[in-house]
């Protein structure tokens, strides 16, 4: 809204320095400064309202080390999270940006669905909490939202360009000279196009086109083959961040590594010059998720604030599973839905190791009587719980290898 209405203002009036919110970097810091404010100063007063209503997590009995010191910590906190996101998102964002459109509706989406997870356990005193059917519908229906918008709005688009050298001339000597000082020498040409084309990682040729597997008998299908991926990748990142929220911290200080590593390869792919010296795909209008990125880091390290070791609060499903939604969604937003895997490492061996455990414990109770485990507990931040390690020792040495995930991450823009 500030975004319009500054725009607004330096048209009609042309008042000195107003015009600093056209710049995304400046709008960026804005935001993430309020997300910061939002979160601390108001996450106490969430907190308190919480456990004055008494809205306390229910801890199972896992047998594990300071699980009773949890019991009634008040949960829900997610709601701070997602007002941090929204809030700066709404003030600085520009928003009639389709990609921003998608975020908001992402984070108010998957936000309704934990919540009403967290509503059924908490106050309606039921442990399953909402039926994983009635969870999975609610991420099907976003991603197909998601999917169909993606592929098929207008102001989605790639760019191609069509360069014609102008008499450069490049000597032996000049092979590592700065790409960005020859721009001068070349002529562009280019088209804003509508395309199914994504980022491979670590390849020279980096580009994967969807429709190379939706043509089908003379037909059609890459839209659905596109919503279909659209689909498994919001259902799975939603779900792994949601396994991943079990230990104190682990979740919001992972998420706030990965958004920011988010926001530095939307920057790039939102920028024309960067994206061209860089060689990677440029999306126009794009770069305006770096706003979004930096309400969500801001939000993920301000919660740190009262969800470390020992937690004062729990983001619960309200949380976690907008959390995981907006990751999915930024990382197809800027086409590089194929890094997850590398990025969102902490969330995969997660997700694996509950997987892993639960289709051995059915072979071997099958094959031998009795089921047996890989894992001490999954998931696997339970399996060193039960090793007998501290909850801080384990999520720091998780947000390391998130860190050296997202090094390798922003290693694949040029390593290829």
């Amino acid at each position: 809204m500030l975004y319009h209405l500054f725009h607004y203002l330096d048209q009609m009036f042309d008042i000195p320095g107003i015009g600093v919110f056209r710049y995304i970097s400046f709008r960026s810091v804005a935001a993430i400064m309020v997300s910061l404010i939002i979160t601390i100063v108001f996450g106490k007063r969430l907190i308190e309202y919480l456990r004055y209503r008494q809205v306390g997590e229910s801890i199972r009995n896992l047998g594990l080390e300071g699980e009773k010191a949890k019991q009634g910590t008040p949960t829900m906190g997610g709601l701070i999270i997602i007002a941090s996101i929204i809030i700066p998102t709404l003030l600085f964002a520009q928003l009639d940006n389709i990609y921003i459109i998608l975020m908001l509706m992402t984070t108010v989406w998957l936000g309704i669905v934990g919540f009403m997870d967290d509503y059924i356990k908490v106050f309606l005193k039921n442990k399953e909490g909402l039926k994983g059917t009635s969870k999975i519908i609610g991420q099907v229906g976003l991603g197909l939202i998601v999917g169909v918008t993606l592929f098929f709005h207008p102001d989605v688009k790639i760019r191609e360009y069509k360069s014609q050298n102008l008499n450069l001339q490049v000597g032996p000597d000049d092979v590592f000279a700065n790409r960005l000082d020859n721009l001068a020498d070349v002529s562009f040409r280019y088209d804003d196009v509508k395309s199914a084309i994504t980022t491979i990682p670590f390849l020279k040729n980096n580009e994967l086109d969807y429709s190379s597997f939706g043509k089908i008998g003379g037909y059609d299908f890459t839209w659905l083959v596109y919503t279909l991926v659209v689909i498994f990748i919001i259902t799975a990142v939603s779900n792994g961040a949601n396994i991943t929220d079990g230990i104190d911290g682990l979740a919001a200080g992972t998420s706030a590594i990965i958004g920011f590593t988010l926001g530095i390869m939307a920057y790039i792919s939102g920028n024309s010059i960067f994206s061209e010296y860089l060689g990677i795909m440029y999306i126009p209008n794009s770069g305006e998720l770096v706003i979004f990125c930096a309400a969500f880091v801001g939000a993920c390290v301000g919660f740190l604030w009262y969800n470390t070791y020992p937690a004062q609060v729990f983001m619960g499903d309200t949380g976690s599973l907008a959390i995981g939604g907006i990751i999915a969604t930024l990382s197809l937003s800027i086409r590089k839905e194929l890094l997850i895997p590398i990025l969102c490492g902490v969330f995969l061996i997660e997700n694996l190791s509950v997987m892993i455990q639960v289709a051995y414990f059915k072979y071997t109770k099958k094959k031998y009587g009795e089921g047996r485990r890989i894992f001490k507990m999954s998931p696997l931040h339970h399996h060193y719980q039960k090793s007998g390690f501290a909850e801080p020792k384990i999520v720091t040495r998780f947000w390391i290898v998130g860190l050296m995930l997202a090094a390798i991450t922003l290693g694949t823009l040029k390593l290829r």
